[in-house]
């Protein structure tokens, strides 16, 4: 048995087919996964990722050290409640883990780190910290509710506390809210509008019957994933790990080169893949053949293997099969992949296939 979620008892009780993800007891649907993900991007669908793991940052030294840890600079953070994504690399310039740093205010931050890698990352924060005054504060006593979709933030707000509610229906993209005891994000992994709000555990239950009986459709594991795919999001374990690193998988946006003076944890390697001509690219895949894509299957041009997928699978959104993928440069716009030893015929496309409900392609 893994680990339990403060909303288990829900899952039960909505009939939630239970899987083990990252050490945890998750639910991977409620019935249907199309029905889930065709909801998150038509009305609203809400998500039990309190297996993620919120941890705050406090102290003098805090600014400094999350600029050394990670290859995004908090530095570019000025207004509190502003977010930032980053990668936090090892001296390889692999990556440790992706995660989300929200800036609350002078030296205070609160970062969100995978579920898997969550024992991993922390102790690979405090072995960095030694010797900095910065304190780091793993917060086992939140729950965390993702609300996802075009009518995400209409039928969440009045369900927030009054201390956050006007400020959280206010908020851009990227910003998050800082309440008493709520805290919530205008952020996302489905590449729709919404809300993460990470709340006390006790308090989790009544926001997702809420947010049930406001209409939100309560999706799993599978939806997630599909949605995130079809957003060109990268999985951590999938589309990166600690032998590969942000210039590889499509990330090199997140790497803040400037200021030139400021070292941080994998820095140089990455300078050398930088000047590489020939490191691998990351490009979206769109299945023109018959089949399904999957991860691990070769990618190839005139026969001759030139990468491999990452992620794939179908897109409920497009009705097709896209995948990410890791290949050479240069390989062109036509490529095939590898199907149970048959090729079959692909388009080399943007990372991007779906965005807002709306389809990124053109086919």
């Amino acid at each position: 048995m893994g680990l339990r979620t403060p909303l288990f008892a829900e899952h039960e009780r909505l009939g939630a087919r239970i899987v083990p993800f990252g050490g945890w007891d998750m639910p991977l649907h409620y019935g249907s996964q199309l029905e889930e993900h065709h909801a998150v991007r038509r009305h609203a669908g809400v998500f039990d990722v309190s297996h993620m793991q919120p941890v705050d940052l406090a102290g003098p030294g805090a600014r400094d050290f999350l600029r050394y840890l990670l290859a995004n600079d908090v530095a570019k953070l000025k207004v509190p409640g502003k977010a930032l994504y980053s990668c936090m690399l090892n001296d390889e310039g692999g990556v440790v883990d992706d995660l989300i740093v929200y800036y609350r205010g002078p030296n205070r931050y609160r970062i969100v780190v995978n579920a898997g890698t969550a024992d991993k990352d922390l102790d690979w924060m405090h072995a960095r910290a030694t010797g900095l005054d910065v304190q780091i504060d793993r917060r086992r006593d939140l729950a965390m509710i993702a609300v996802q979709g075009p009518q995400a933030v209409a039928l969440t707000a009045p369900l927030l506390p009054a201390d956050c509610r006007e400020a959280a229906a206010a908020l851009k993209p990227f910003f998050a809210a800082d309440g008493e005891r709520w805290f919530v994000g205008r952020t996302g992994y489905t590449g729709e509008d919404g809300f993460e709000v990470m709340l006390p555990a006790a308090e989790a239950p009544g926001l997702w019957q809420g947010l049930i009986a406001a209409g939100a459709q309560p999706c799993g594991l599978g939806a997630r994933d599909t949605l995130r795919l079809e957003a060109g999001m990268n999985l951590y374990g999938q589309d990166m790990d600690e032998g590969v690193g942000p210039l590889e998988s499509g990330l090199g946006w997140t790497i803040a080169w400037e200021p030139a003076d400021r070292a941080f944890v994998g820095r140089e390697a990455l300078a050398a893949v930088r000047d590489n001509p020939a490191h691998r690219v990351f490009v979206g895949l769109l299945l023109t053949g018959r089949g399904v894509l999957r991860g691990h299957q070769k990618v190839l041009v005139d026969g001759r293997e030139v990468g491999e997928i990452t992620s794939g699978g179908f897109a409920p959104t497009l009705e097709r099969s896209i995948a990410l993928a890791r290949v050479a440069p240069g390989i062109g716009a036509g490529c095939a992949v590898d199907i149970r030893g048959k090729p079959v015929a692909a388009q080399v496309v943007k990372t991007t296939f779906v965005r807002n409900g709306k389809p990124m392609l053109d086919f």
